[in-house]
């Protein structure tokens, strides 16, 4: 039976290294932890925060539904998936996405799928606030998201393993 993951959106902050040994602590099968820490950006120093906001409970089954195929696709052992809304500054964490698996390439290619999915498929959104005031656009999806997307839909890909 595979493991179930741990979702979480939120607004408070979280500790990276406190996630993962909550996930790994007394799981001698576990061989690798990849943590991903998405972090906000200053864009050059005009940005004064970003302004996160999804939509309730879709957000949470959205990643769940993503967050399984991860951990059936890549044998995980474990994987937590937090991400933040609200009013976020640049230096602070936005996501975290912690894989635990019995080997280094499945907990690499499970958390990288799984960023993947968030920036695609979750519903969230972004609206930039800049430091003359200013409450920008919402951020558009970028061409390159898609593309990251697009390796794990190749049918080389099994059980996150490429074939030939």
């Amino acid at each position: 039976m595979s493991p179930l993951p741990t979702i979480r959106v939120q607004r408070e902050d979280f500790d990276p290294q406190a996630e993962a040994r909550k996930l790994t602590d007394g799981r001698p099968e576990i061989g690798a932890v990849v943590t991903f820490t998405g972090l906000c950006r200053d864009e050059g120093g005009r940005l004064e925060a970003l302004e996160l906001e999804h939509y309730p409970g879709m957000a949470e089954a959205e990643m769940t539904r993503f967050a399984r195929q991860a951990i059936d696709r890549f044998a995980l052992c474990g994987l937590t998936v937090i991400h933040r809304y609200g009013r976020i500054s640049p230096g602070e964490n936005i996501v975290l996405v912690v894989a635990a698996a019995t080997h280094r390439q499945a907990a690499f290619d499970g958390a990288s799928f799984v960023m993947d999915y968030l920036k695609t498929g979750a519903p969230f959104w972004k609206k930039e606030h800049t430091v003359d005031g200013r409450a920008g656009d919402w951020v558009a999806a970028k061409d390159n998201d898609d593309k990251a997307l697009e390796k794990w839909t190749l049918e080389k890909w099994t059980a996150g393993k490429p074939r030939g």
